[in-house]
């Protein structure tokens, strides 16, 4: 595969490589999906409100439930649709009370988190027309980052949300003097409908990150004011409409997933896993943001340079907004930092760009510091290259799947970097597909291991514990665990709360294995 451009092709949109990447990304997310199971607390938490949700009839499946009490944690957009899929299965399987696969689970919200792979390209595209590379890629960044791959594959709400985002900044991107606005209003009113229905109070930075370039955009032009802002409105009905239905069938106990569970929660409770506090966010862009993160501070200073062009608003207030809105955060869990990388993605296009065009520009000392970016690019590959094959040759003990990930990924960081440091740009453009190529076959090492889930090694494994418990389907089981486990739960079908040791006098063993023991116990 080569890139291929020239000055009459410069303006024409990408379509090809944006569905090209649109369709790697999907490969990705479905190969071995069902190869773990459901982890604690999200996944299991969203397929058992699924479940119950697939369980129900008529009004009753506007209000989500969890072990037959009201679920006020999250709104059920994502896990509507998650309940057609286990609605599906179940007619495949003939019967409506044995459990779903963890495919059947995670397939609509692996499927979702792909389509912001092209919509970054798209906006990308609508913010540097003129810049064909820089939307190709966006859409490669956005396919080659390790959290979107990871994230997206699980039954969470922030693969799905992301790309929400992305349709939103796309359809507000859109607007253009000389268009009608009707329906990039509508659709972005949709996509808030949408993220009002997954983790509401997201929609307040996601809506307003876009809005400020907007305003400035259009300041001193009465055309702002003839907007087609009732549409947009028009959009917002189905999100607000389940709110609505949401406070009147609980009062003010619906307002716990704004607070209690929602904006008051993350900014004012330090919960399990957030020790760390800021640091944790900041891990996770410097763990995952690789290799862009290299021309990420290079976008970031381009877009304070450029905040009179058009891309340069877009991806300074973006960037700004949403690091804004996750940083100050009380309770800090790595996955929250998730839609952080479309700002992201957006200010690594154009420098990316830039190591294959070598065009000119006025800022020659970004100019100087991004030439040598590949040869650090080259010498990183390099070095996990050499650590990849000494793993090979048993020096460290590490496992099979391991070393595929790490030489495939290495590899095309150590030739990518290499290529795109050559003079002929034809060769840079075989560079940077390289980096691409080889990180993609990584990725496909990744998730047909058993590591792309790796919190799974947390906790121990529920599964054999949930086949102790089916033998007793009528016996209330309580497990001795500082904290509950929703997906023993999930695969006991029952909810197991834990108990305090202080409570029992009497135990009985029922039943031993090498790992676990399984008493009757008296109060």
């Amino acid at each position: 595969m080569v890139l291929t451009e020239s000055v009459s092709q410069n303006y024409r949109f990408p379509i090809l490589w944006i569905f090209l990447f649109w369709t790697i990304a999907c490969s990705i997310a479905f190969i071995s999906l069902g190869n773990l199971p459901l982890r604690d607390f999200d996944e299991a938490t969203v397929a058992r409100v699924a479940f119950e949700l697939n369980q129900k009839t008529g009004l009753d499946r506007l209000l989500p439930s969890i072990w037959d009490k009201p679920y006020l944690n999250k709104p059920p957009g994502l896990h509507w649709v998650i309940s057609f899929a286990i609605g599906i299965s179940q007619k495949f399987q003939n019967s409506i009370d044995s459990l779903p696969s963890e495919f059947c689970i995670r397939f609509f919200p692996a499927l979702f988190s792909t389509f912001v792979v092209p919509l970054g390209g798209l906006i990308q595209w609508n913010l540097r027309p003129k810049d064909r590379i820089a939307c190709i890629a966006t859409s490669a960044i956005l396919l080659t980052l390790l959290p979107i791959i990871r994230y997206g594959r699980m039954a969470m709400l922030d693969g799905t949300q992301l790309s929400a985002i992305a349709l939103l900044w796309f359809c507000l991107s859109s607007i253009r003097n000389n268009r009608s606005t009707k329906f990039n209003f509508l659709g972005a009113g949709f996509s808030c409908s949408f993220m009002l229905l997954l983790k509401a109070p997201v929609i307040i930075p996601a809506l307003l990150a876009p809005l400020l370039p907007l305003l400035w955009e259009y300041k001193s032009k009465r055309y702002f004011n003839n907007l087609s802002w009732t549409w947009f409105f028009y959009g917002l009905i189905p999100g607000f409409a389940w709110h609505l239905w949401n406070v009147f069938s609980y009062g003010s106990g619906a307002l716990w997933m704004w607070w209690g569970d929602g904006a008051g929660r993350v900014l004012f409770e330090q919960g399990s896993g957030s020790e760390l506090g800021v640091l944790v966010p900041i891990i996770e862009i410097f763990e995952g943001g690789w290799p862009w993160i290299l021309v990420w501070p290079i976008g970031f200073l381009w877009a304070i340079f450029r905040l009179n062009s058009r891309w340069g608003a877009w991806a300074f207030s973006t960037q700004i907004i949403i690091a804004g809105s996750i940083l100050p955060l009380k309770m800090q869990l790595p996955w929250y930092i998730h839609p952080f990388w479309l700002p992201f993605a957006l200010l690594c296009g154009p420098p990316v760009s830039w190591l294959i065009n070598r065009k000119e520009n006025d800022y020659k000392l970004s100019k100087i510091i991004l030439s040598k970016i590949p040869y650090v690019l080259s010498f990183l590959g390099l070095c996990l290259l050499a650590c990849s094959l000494l793993f090979k040759l048993n020096f460290f003990n590490l496992k099979e799947d391991y070393f595929n990930i790490i030489f495939s990924i290495s590899t095309a960081w150590f030739i990518g970097g290499f290529l795109l440091s050559n003079s002929k740009k034809n060769i840079r453009k075989v560079g940077f597909i390289a980096i691409i190529l080889g990180s993609v076959i990584g990725f496909f090492f990744l998730v047909n291991s058993r590591f792309w889930l790796w919190e799974i090694n947390e906790n121990w494994d529920v599964r054999p514990v949930a086949e102790f418990i089916s033998d007793l389907p009528h016996d209330e089981i309580y497990i001795r665990n500082s904290f509950e486990r929703p997906s023993l739960n999930w695969y006991a079908q029952k909810q197991i709360k834990t108990f305090d040791d202080r409570n029992i006098t009497k135990c009985i063993s029922l039943k031993k294995t090498d790992d676990w023991d399984l008493y009757k116990c008296n109060d």
